[in-house]
């Protein structure tokens, strides 16, 4: 009796097992990825509950889902982002550029808020709210110990709500009565005219409607100011909607020209975009500049002129973001920004990175192995590469910082020195009138050393692990002399710094300072004529033969 009851509990599974596998081979292979899906969140869902109803301490179920969701999401690529409703604003800023609020930027500083830049014409700058003003209460609530994040989302509401701000300036509470706007920030900061030839158009965020600002400056400064040829912008640009990539390239390419692809498993994705309006500049020479920072649809503009030899690419090798994001909604308002395609520019390369983890510090495209590239050639045959990011036809690095001058921006030096700069000098009458005297930069120095500004230079920390490994070995005391001679000539001090730095720290200055007398305009107004991309790109625009020689193709041997 006893061994037909084993075999009866023995044979129940097994049976169970033969049905499971024997379904496996009946349902087809989607239905195998729906059993799967459906197995899977019920498991989940009964998890959830057991731990809702049974684990020792209460737990939060909308923490814990978050945070399961973004896990999850981590095991995709870094572009496909849960956005709850309480963060979906953030979504729309990004496709849109606008957003309700006071039109200011914001950071932590101590223990309050730090206004950090004014957009003009917007309710902070119209109530006279200025960089540098520190942020104390909105409408009675202290922001002491407050972050930025939630700082910001205090700040931000519907269009036509007032709020009453609190800020400290130079030791003084002054209140400010504010009434929120629509905030649309500008796609384009800058656009003006670089010598008697070149335009040059500042081009930062591929927002909706985007294109009728770059259309707006490209035709002014064609048919107004004279320029004969082009430079525009897109360092640090990262990127936007692919459609108005799309509008940018047609307004220098002929209507019919395909600008970018997209492909992806879901075939409702799929799409070619093409060129189908009557271009604005369609033989105007056109330098295009790219940085690591340019992302995207920037990448999707400077590939697709690269490609149909429409321009030339200076700067350095691009982001490398060659994926397609779609915002899609899902219950209770909250979103999922999910890539869906990757995109294929005109000569068929992708630009995406071909290893998310083969990054550079900023995201950028690292070092790619040679058996992991493949050569595409241009319209007119000239090779171009893939395995991520736009290699630039021209290659110049970015203006970099020396130490004393970096330290000094990232210690917020300069920001704090130009905020008492601005609040006890006039505004200048023309941004050229703006120019830091030596007096000036006496002051500054006078003010670092009440601030006791200090740094390590990389040949000192060297040195300290240098002398720290000679203890250790006993060899210190024998190399003492030695050692302090080493250390004495190695040794920095503010004097000797700020005399042979004195040019940078002078225009680290006066840069601040022509965003605070003169907004985004002014700073990049002052920064065109100093930053050495742009005046390589000013060479090559000016000088037709060298432009038509970088987009004609090499002669075969």
């Amino acid at each position: 009796m006893n061994s037909k009851k084993i075999k009866k509990r023995v044979l129940v599974p097994a049976i169970t097992v033969t049905a499971v596998i024997t379904l496996g081979f009946l349902l087809g292979g989607q239905e195998k990825k729906d059993f799967r899906l459906t197995k899977n969140l019920d498991i989940y869902i009964s998890l959830f509950r057991e731990l809702n109803a049974f684990y020792v301490d209460e737990i939060d179920p909308e923490k814990m889902v978050t945070r399961s969701i973004n896990s999850m999401l981590a095991t995709l690529d870094p572009y496909t982002v849960y956005y709850p409703e309480e963060e979906t604003d953030d979504l729309d800023f990004m496709t849109t550029g606008k957003y309700g609020g006071f039109g200011s930027l914001i950071r932590k500083s101590g223990d309050y808020i730090l206004v950090t830049n004014v957009y003009k014409g917007f309710p902070a700058d119209k109530s006279g709210i200025r960089p540098g003003d520190l942020m104390i209460s909105i409408d009675g609530t202290s922001l002491k110990g407050v972050s930025s994040e939630k700082a910001s989302d205090m700040l931000k509401g519907e269009p036509g709500t007032e709020a009453e701000i609190v800020i400290r300036r130079n030791g003084q509470e002054i209140t400010k009565k504010l009434r929120r706007e629509r905030i649309a920030i500008s796609a384009v900061p800058y656009y003006g005219m670089v010598d008697e030839n070149t335009g040059y158009i500042r081009f930062t965020n591929f927002t909706q409607n985007c294109i009728a600002e770059v259309r707006e400056a490209l035709i002014d400064l064609k048919d107004k100011q004279g320029a004969e040829d082009l430079i525009l912008d897109l360092r640090s640009n990262p990127g936007g909607l692919v459609n108005e990539a799309v509008e940018i390239v047609n307004l220098f390419v002929r209507p019919g020209q395909e600008v970018v692809s997209t492909r992806g498993r879901a075939k409702q994705y799929d799409a070619v975009f093409r060129t189908n309006r009557t271009p604005v500049a369609p033989d105007m020479p056109v330098v295009v500049l790219i940085n690591r920072g340019s992302a995207s649809a920037s990448e999707i503009v400077a590939g697709a002129l690269q490609d149909l030899d429409r321009g030339v690419i200076v700067g350095e090798r691009s982001y490398g973001k060659g994926l397609v994001q779609v915002a899609r909604p899902l219950s209770y308002k909250a979103q999922v920004k999910m890539t869906t395609a990757k995109y294929y520019i005109p000569s068929g390369r992708c630009i995406q990175a071909v290893d998310f983890s083969n990054r550079n510090e900023d995201g950028s495209v690292g070092t790619i192995p040679d058996s992991l590239i493949k050569t595409f050639s241009t319209r007119s045959g000239r090779p171009v590469k893939d395995g991520g990011g736009i290699i630039p036809d021209v290659t110049v690095p970015s203006d970099m910082l020396n130490r004393f001058a970096t330290e000094l921006y990232m210690q917020n030096m300069i920001f704090d020195f130009a905020t008492q700069y601005y609040w006890s000098n006039p505004r200048p009458p023309v941004l050229d009138s703006l120019k830091i005297t030596e007096n000036d930069l006496d002051q500054f120095t006078n003010f670092l050393a009440e601030k006791k500004f200090s740094y390590r230079t990389d040949s000192e920390s060297i040195l300290e692990e240098l002398t720290k490994t000679a203890r250790e070995e006993g060899l210190y005391d024998s190399n003492r002399e030695a050692m302090e001679k080493l250390k004495s000539g190695l040794s920095h001090t503010l004097e000797r710094e700020m005399t042979l730095y004195r040019t940078d720290v002078t225009e680290l200055i006066e840069s601040e300072l022509a965003g605070r007398y003169f907004y985004d305009w002014g700073m990049v107004e002052y920064s065109v004529t100093r930053d050495n991309q742009i005046k390589k790109a000013i060479e090559i625009a000016g000088n037709r033969e060298q432009y038509a020689s970088l987009l004609k193709a090499p002669t075969g041997v």
